[in-house]
């Protein structure tokens, strides 16, 4: 049956490719449409495809670009992973353009699938390789098969693909997470498992709930309330403004409803049943089950309130993040411009602690009693950022509520505003941005009185400004505005003393458990592309597993660092003597300086004695060997 299926496929290949022909039920019609998109646009379907994977400073700063996509979609990876490693297969995520951020599995079909290029940082958008799970599910807006010949490049029959686009609340298309394997091999489970994984990470984009949003959970079967199936749907104002798949297929709507359907026209009865009873009937007359979720309220900060520490911070006893001699130095300074009235840039990777030092900025500075207003560029929709950023009078476009909105910069009258990731606001409203900035004035969308604004700024990003001005996607002239006093943050990867870092970090989180040498070597040799955010959140996950008296070990680490190449940054400590015993060692104090030495030693007698190198696969800087080893050591 199976030579049957190929000799058809392969007959209509040559009827598409050779004789110009259009084999209509010899393919699935999706297919056949995306051949002929891929003819238009003049793609060669028998050239060898020419993917150049981009360089790893690319990769990494498209990872942090979608960080919020690489976070919600991490568990669902790791599951499928393990499913893929069993069955010759690999799961993926792309972003919104088909760019590979991530790839796990089967370690021997990665090779094969890198001999195509299918690997990080290649780019698997249609219009680039031709058809394909990714791209064209790019294109469909939902799930894709391609298998084998299916595919338009021949170099790609090897493959057998199942993708599914990921959405964020609001309808815009975010990522594809897909599941590849040999086209040789049956993987009929494949597309249910991305769909399911899909509407899992769909989910999780509604877990702490919508700005100023009221949330009905619901469903016919209430059996299903609280899982990736219910239904979820987000009203502003009256207004369907976000909602899951299973929210839309409740009433037949799809995303093309968003911010156009009414509750009325939905619902015949008040939501107040739903949170009373715990039912709502449709205007269908299907009784649905669920509750409702109060709208989530921007929240202003006041004054002698505590600061809000994300979890990239390091607290003392406190409450208040510590920072080391040459980062405390760096906050005066830029202390002494904010309270001057000049803007301070932050730059640092995704999780490095930028909004942290922003906010002790706040706490430390003339302003402290006064509010402190974070916003979230990257995280706000285009759509809402103008308005959710300026404000709006009464009655300023469809949907906006009756009283208007003061907007986010009026909230930060006499205090600090925060713009995080300013590089990722949209270039038409950047020149808006501008003008306020230089005026210190505004004018709330729709009309209405000029308002005097009296704040310090704070911007931070994760992009090369410089870059992107050069780029056209950001202005030069802003930059020059927002950009008084500049600071960098260094990556998790780049600390002078990581094992120090974590050893500090444990004995605050870990309540006296004690990490084994196996462990403690893969945490201090792993490069943390999530820098102290992903860090702090593995020991707690470890403290959770971890039981009193009982070592953890490697093994009770996260899948990625149970994966990650050994000896990254520092080899376990082995140095005779010098070393502490294997087993379970309280990595704080005179433990830890004993685990550091000895594996500084070892690194030097593997490089034969060159400090450069040693320093260099230790991940420290050579003064630091000098200052713990002594010059003795080192001749």
């Amino acid at each position: 049956m199976a030579r049957r299926i190929d000799g058809d496929l392969a007959q209509a290949r040559r009827a598409f490719f050779e004789w110009g022909g259009a084999p209509v039920g010899q393919v699935p019609s999706t297919i056949l449409q995306s051949w002929r998109r891929c003819r238009q646009l003049g793609l060669d379907a028998v050239r060898k495809p020419s993917i150049e994977p981009v360089d790893a400073r690319r990769l990494r700063e498209m990872r942090e670009r979608h960080e919020k996509l690489w976070r919600l979609a991490r568990a669902e990876i790791e599951l499928l992973s393990h499913e893929a490693a069993s069955t010759d297969s690999i799961v993926i995520l792309t972003d919104a353009d088909g760019w590979i951020l991530d790839a796990e599995g089967n370690l021997g079909f990665l090779d094969k699938a890198g001999r195509v290029a299918l690997m990080p940082g290649a780019c698997w958008h249609e219009s680039q390789v031709g058809t394909n799970a990714i791209g064209t599910a790019i294109h469909e807006q939902q799930g894709v098969e391609v298998r084998g010949g299916e595919h338009y490049l021949p170099a790609h029959r090897i493959l057998s693909c199942s993708a599914a686009p990921v959405f964020e609340p609001y309808g815009q298309l975010v990522g594809v997470l897909d599941i590849s394997g040999e086209s040789s091999v049956s993987h009929a489970h494949a597309m249910g498992l991305v769909r399911l994984a899909v509407a899992n990470i769909e989910h999780r984009y509604f877990e702490k709930g919508l700005p100023d949003c009221e949330l009905l959970r619901v469903h016919r079967d209430p059996a299903l309330l609280g899982t990736a199936r219910e239904g979820l749907l987000a009203f502003r104002d009256g207004r369907l403004v976000a909602a899951n798949r299973s929210g839309l297929d409740l009433f037949g709507l799809d995303r093309g409803e968003l911010g156009r359907a009414s509750y009325e026209s939905l619902f015949a009865e008040s939501v107040s049943r739903l949170h009373d009873e715990g039912m709502l009937q449709t205007r269908g007359g299907d009784m649905l089950a669920g509750h409702v979720d109060a709208p989530e309220k921007p929240r202003r900060a006041r004054g002698g309130a505590p600061i809000q520490v994300t979890a990239s911070a390091r607290h003392d006893s406190a409450g208040r993040p510590i920072f080391d001699s040459r980062l405390d130095a760096e906050l005066q300074r830029a202390l002494r411009v904010l309270d001057a009235g000049m803007a301070v840039l932050v730059n640092g990777e995704t999780g490095s602690g930028k909004e942290v030092f922003a906010r002790e900025l706040h706490r430390r500075g003339s302003r402290a009693g006064k509010p402190f207003v974070a916003v979230n560029c990257a995280a706000l929709p285009e759509s809402l950022i103008e308005s959710e950023l300026f404000g709006y009078e009464d009655g300023a476009f469809t949907g906006a509520r009756k009283q208007g909105n003061p907007g986010l910069m009026r909230q930060a009258d006499g205090g600090v505003l925060f713009l995080d990731e300013i590089g990722d606001m949209p270039l038409s409203l950047q020149p808006r941005l501008l003008r306020v900035l230089q005026e210190r004035e505004l004018t709330p969308l729709g009309g209405g009185k000029p308002v005097k604004l009296d704040f310090a700024l704070v911007c931070a990003t994760h992009c090369d400004l410089e870059e992107a001005i050069g780029e056209g996607r950001f202005r030069a002239d802003l930059y020059y505005r927002i950009s008084h006093h500049g600071v960098h943050l260094d990556a998790l990867r780049e600390h002078a003393d990581l094992p120090a870092l974590i050893a500090e970090l444990w004995a605050r989180i870990g309540r006296g458990k004690t990490l084994a040498d196996d462990a403690m070597a893969r945490l201090v040799g792993y490069d943390w592309p999530g820098n102290l955010r992903q860090l702090v959140s593995c020991l707690r996950t470890m403290d959770a597993l971890g039981e009193p008296g009982v070592p953890l070990t490697e093994r009770d680490l996260p899948g990625y660092l149970q994966k990650a190449p050994r000896g990254a940054r520092l080899a376990p400590a082995a140095d005779g003597g010098d070393a502490p015993a294997p087993g379970a060692m309280p990595v704080a104090g005179t433990d830890l300086d004993a685990l550091a030495e000895a594996a500084m030693r070892a690194a030097l007698k593997a490089c034969d004695g060159n400090v450069s190198r040693a320093a260099r696969r230790l991940g420290v800087s050579r003064s630091t060997l000098y200052r713990r080893l002594g010059k003795d050591v080192l001749q």
